[in-house]
């Protein structure tokens, strides 16, 4: 039988990993996470941030230029980091980049209470973050049947991963709890009371609403909200593993405003490694054949033990 979570006895999380594993991790330094690239998995550094936030914006432009009439191309991107957003509308105009058959997929979005994805004018609506920093600055205009956010009701969402539109680059961060999108660890009850889902099992998994890891919500409390838990809703829908093996690339962001030095270092081991387990959900893309992890050198810290 696993270990008990530390963070909390209902859930799965890192903590009911193996500890060689997480030791191997905590002793990795920058240089040893270079040489963590193999075939498939390549880790990428970046000196300033505006370097990093510059080479996020550029993948939008990347995918985009490959956008035809008879070749629709996309990005799906996150909310976390956002840094590039502004980036992206500044770079589409000035290059004059031609929009009209490049698509974007949102990641995920809150559901409400009411078990209806948030409205555009609750405080922490990813859609409204996307329009806001990015897509009403595009001079051009961004054609809006081109852009997919997803909602309670996943079919429509779903269904525009399933045609002709071709997903270049599936951008992300990576969260506290370790997912990608709210992509969280499951929780530990029923048939996963001993052991978590086998990673080829939630890799099944599309697009759909879930409850969301205590982690989770205090994260996005910390990095959005002000501390306020209050105002983070329990659930979300969030762009599946099945969706994300349909993207060409997976790409994820990490400046250290949003994971820790040890969760940095343990995602990346985990995945050059071929460790996958469902209580870390980043390790899954252990078997995804191109993910690129970005870093920047200024936020990945140290795991040695500093009080405070």
């Amino acid at each position: 039988m696993r270990p008990q979570s530390k963070i909390s006895s209902s859930w799965w999380d890192y903590t009911t990993l193996d500890p060689s594993i997480i030791r191997d991790a905590a002793k990795l330094t920058p240089a040893d996470l270079l040489q963590l690239s193999r075939p498939g998995f390549t880790v990428t550094f970046y000196d300033s941030l505006e370097d990093f936030y510059l080479a996020e914006a550029l993948e939008y432009i990347e995918a985009w230029r490959q956008a035809t009439a008879d070749n629709p191309v996309g990005i799906c991107g996150p909310i976390g980091p956002t840094e590039q957003l502004p980036l992206v509308a500044r770079l589409v105009n000035e290059l004059e980049i031609d929009v009209s058959n490049a698509h974007f997929w949102g990641m995920d979005e809150w559901i409400g209470e009411d078990g209806k994805e948030v409205p555009l004018n609750h405080p922490l609506s990813f859609e409204r973050a996307d329009r806001k920093l990015c897509f009403n600055h595009i001079k051009s205009g961004f054609p809006e049947s081109n852009l997919h956010f997803p909602a309670a009701d996943t079919r429509r969402y779903i269904d525009s991963w399933n045609g002709t539109i071709r997903c270049a680059i599936m951008q992300g961060g990576q969260g506290d709890i370790k997912h990608w999108a709210f992509n969280d660890p499951p929780r530990r009850e029923g048939q996963y009371l001993d052991s978590p889902p086998p990673a080829e099992e939630y890799r099944k998994l599309t697009t759909r609403v879930v409850d969301l890891h205590p982690v989770t919500l205090a994260q996005n409390a910390r990095t959005s909200g002000g501390g306020n838990i209050t105002m983070v809703p329990n659930q979300a829908v969030t762009v599946g593993p099945v969706e994300t093996w349909q993207a060409e690339k997976v790409s994820i962001w990490q400046a250290g405003t949003h994971d820790n030095p040890l969760g940095q270092r343990l995602t990346a081991f985990m995945i050059s490694n071929g460790i996958a387990d469902s209580a870390v959900p980043m390790s899954l893309l252990a078997d995804h054949p191109n993910v690129q992890f970005n870093y920047f050198t200024g936020g990945l810290g140290s795991c040695a033990v500093e009080m405070h």
